[in-house]
């Protein structure tokens, strides 16, 4: 792993591609367990998670359900502070296992405004597993059930992560060099 380039900005390597795999292949395992005998439905929110979500999903054994819903706040290397819906979720929730994908949490605006929508449907659990949470950037406290990663508040691209709309294709991450 080199220093990148995607547009106008440099990246250095962070997570490599065997320590995500490593930790996704922990965190099947706990959700395994914690899930046994259940059949939850994963909602995925694209597009950044849309890598994570494969593999994880691809580690389970249980037996278990995916639908996908897009949540945008990002723009360029800073998120805008509105939260767009763009494909809305089209599963009935009630009384079921919900376990929400997501890629990253920094600010925790976009599960925030998201978690009451879901809520309101009734499901009888409601969890999270994250790949990256950024603590320093936190306004709104999201209880992360299941994380890969704590990591500083630096901008990252790669394994589904963008930097306006590239490097998502990147099997590593990395992080924006200052």
């Amino acid at each position: 792993m080199s220093i990148i380039r995607v547009h106008d900005k440099q990246f250095e390597p962070y997570l490599t591609a065997n320590d995500i795999n490593s930790r996704i292949k922990a965190l099947a395992q706990q959700l395994d367990k914690d899930y046994a005998g259940k059949k939850p439905l994963f909602i995925a929110i694209l597009n950044g998670s849309f890598i994570f979500a494969a593999d994880l999903f691809k580690e389970l054994s249980i037996d278990v359900e995916i639908c996908f819903i897009k949540l945008a706040s990002y723009k360029g290397t800073k998120s805008s502070g509105q939260v767009i819906t763009a494909i809305g979720l089209d599963t009935d929730l009630f009384g079921r296992d919900v376990v929400i994908i997501e890629d990253i949490v920094d600010t925790g605006k976009t599960l925030s405004e998201f978690l009451p929508q879901l809520k309101h449907q009734q499901p009888a659990s409601m969890k999270i597993v994250a790949l990256l949470h950024k603590p320093e950037a936190t306004v709104f406290p999201i209880p992360i059930d299941y994380l890969g990663f704590s990591i500083p508040n630096k901008f990252v691209v790669g394994y589904g992560l963008d930097y306006d709309g590239l490097g998502r294709n990147i099997r590593e991450i990395y992080k924006l060099v200052e």
